[in-house]
């Protein structure tokens, strides 16, 4: 069932069991579909979180809609995309598998269907067994001592806890367009591969942190690709400038 027939059962339901003004959460969000609206689906699972806070990122918005996908098998979203009802996605996920056919449906979606792509966080870790998934979102977080391109990496380390300087690397492009650096209390982590090829829009000179901590990717087929390395709690998610990032993000990457 698509999810613009669910809302209307639901609506139905609602109406005929309780009165009116007991459906008006349901009411006020704006149907999927909507030409002037970005349809967001949103990936977690795998890594704890502070769940309520951080949707509190997507609120407030009239032009995004969004959806929780919290993934029980590590990525059952991307089974079956035949009836595919999202503009984008943002992976806040750090699942451990992906199936081949899964990884060539995610691969579609962005390629042939033009599905923009946010990645936050902890989704350097995602999928560490498919190669492909690195080049997609332009870093890896190494969960063990490893080779990649010939270069060996230790196990990737972080820090909870720190109070950074995050350095608009980009004042031009759309999502940092007239930011300026901030302070932000938030988690780093130390020694990422790196794409040799990201557009950078984000840094920070701190010393438990890589440098680069923002970027774009060039198009993966037809989607925009976008990284956010912030956002590992409440402190994080209420700061205005870390919101304004990922509201930017998802626009951009919808091509809007």
């Amino acid at each position: 069932m698509r999810l613009t027939e669910r809302t209307a059962l639901l609506m139905m339901l609602c109406m005929m069991v309780v009165p009116l003004s007991s459906c008006s959460s349901l009411q006020s969000k704006t149907p999927y579909g909507q030409p002037d609206v970005i349809d967001v689906v949103v990936v977690t699972g795998g890594h704890g979180f502070e769940h309520d806070p951080f949707f509190e990122l997507f609120e407030g918005y009239d032009d995004i809609n969004y959806v929780e996908a919290e993934q029980k098998d590590h990525s059952e979203l991307f089974e079956d995309i035949s009836d595919w009802d999202y503009d984008v996605i943002v992976l806040y996920n750090m699942s451990k598998s992906i199936s081949p056919k899964r990884q060539e449906n995610f691969k579609a979606l962005l390629r042939d269907k033009g599905v923009g792509l946010v990645a936050m966080h902890h989704a350097e870790a995602n999928y560490p067994d498919w190669d492909e998934y690195r080049k997609i979102i332009g870093a890896k977080y190494p969960l063990q001592d490893q080779t990649i391109d010939g270069v060996s990496y230790k196990q990737g380390t972080y820090k909870h806890d720190v109070d950074l300087t995050v350095q608009i690397a980009d004042r031009k492009h759309p999502i940092t367009r007239d930011m300026d650096d901030f302070e932000i209390h938030d988690e780093t982590y130390h020694g990422l591969w790196f794409a040799s090829d990201n557009h950078v829009l984000l840094t920070t000179d701190h010393e438990t942190s890589d440098k680069t901590i923002g970027w774009t990717r060039p198009d993966y087929g037809k989607a925009r690709v976008v990284f956010l390395q912030g956002g590992h709690d409440s402190k994080a998610y209420a700061d205005p400038n870390f919101r304004r990032l990922v509201a930017q993000s998802i626009r951009w990457s919808a091509g809007r």
